[in-house]
């Protein structure tokens, strides 16, 4: 696919933007929902498209991605409201902001490079920096909490299920025998821990030793997976019919529950197969316009490399 001329001008770098541009279905002077708006680049892109009479209504936890995003928004005007919240609560934003349907909805469920890049956030395991991996810097619970307070099974138990990290259990008990002797306070510090744990064998094949189990860590600070599939379902109510929800996921248990959700919201029915007839009454929700993720391309991941594990997904509202 090739990118429009302007796509190119921003520092940032939104993954799969024309991808996602195309996929929302937009049009001049409609509604549109960032739910994770991070470093604003899909939005201005958005906001280019739908003109002076269209709105974008984004959403973020992060204060610091907030006001860069509204910044970099500006020169919009007032077609655009920035809300600190999390996409949990898009319907009570929506609410309040007198809108009861939308055209188009997008969640980007990666962590921005902003994020990862700036060391006293604490997300990245290339960089030292104090173990906090917090979306919301008002929340309490941070990544040291639970890295030095958790009991070693539940600890393995969300390195193994949010990381998908088959050296979970052994990382575990290593980081509780290290924990007896000191806090554990830092990225660096728990990066050396996990090159411990993790065999030789192991850490020269494959990815960083340390990545699963930052992700892991960083799913359960933010409560990431608990909230999507209910934050999803919510989002598809609020579209009028014929809207989009594009959603980007970086890792394959977000797919599952994305892929599954928009199966089960496009079946007609739920009853058993047994059944002669159908007694649920259940009705199509949505159409799946990507019966199989979309994928970056080649050009892009040459271009910017974190882009490489996410997956694209579309639904239209019935």
């Amino acid at each position: 696919m090739r990118a429009v001329g302007w796509l190119m001008e921003f520092s940032h770098k939104p993954v799969m933007l024309y991808e996602v541009l195309r996929g929302l279905k937009l049009k001049p002077g409609g509604i549109y929902v960032d739910c994770t708006l991070g470093g604003a680049g899909h939005s201005a892109a958005i906001l280019r498209e739908i003109g002076e009479g269209g709105r974008l209504v984004g959403l973020d936890r992060d204060p610091e991605a907030l006001a860069a995003a509204k910044e970099r928004l500006a020169p919009f005007g007032a077609g655009v409201d920035l809300v600190r919240a999390d996409f949990r609560d898009l319907k009570k934003v929506l609410e309040r902001l007198g809108i009861e349907k939308v055209d188009g909805i997008l969640f980007d469920l990666g962590v921005s490079s902003y994020q990862l890049d700036n060391p006293e956030r604490g997300f990245s395991y290339q960089q030292d920096a104090p173990l906090d991996m917090r979306m919301d810097q008002e929340q309490a619970l941070t990544a040291r909490e639970l890295v030095n307070n958790l009991p070693v099974e539940e600890l393995a138990e969300i390195i193994r299920k949010y990381g998908e990290e088959r050296w979970a259990s052994r990382i575990a008990k290593f980081i509780g025998e290290e924990r007896k002797k000191c806090p554990i306070e830092t990225t660096g510090h728990l990066v050396e821990i996990i090159k411990k744990a993790v065999p030789a064998g192991a850490r020269r094949e494959g990815p960083h030793p340390a990545k699963r189990t930052f992700q892991a860590l960083r799913i359960a600070v933010n409560q990431e997976i608990e909230n999507l599939g209910p934050s999803l379902r919510s989002a598809i109510e609020h579209l009028k019919p014929g809207g989009r929800i594009c959603v980007l996921t970086f890792h394959s248990l977000e797919d599952r529950i994305v892929k599954d959700l928009f199966r089960e919201l496009a079946s007609p029915c739920n009853c058993p197969r047994d059944f002669p007839v159908c007694v649920c009454g259940r009705k199509k929700e949505v159409r799946v316009i990507t019966p199989r993720p979309l994928l970056p391309s080649p050009e892009e991941l040459e271009d910017n490399p974190r882009a490489r594990s996410a997956k694209l997904r579309i639904a239209e509202r019935i």
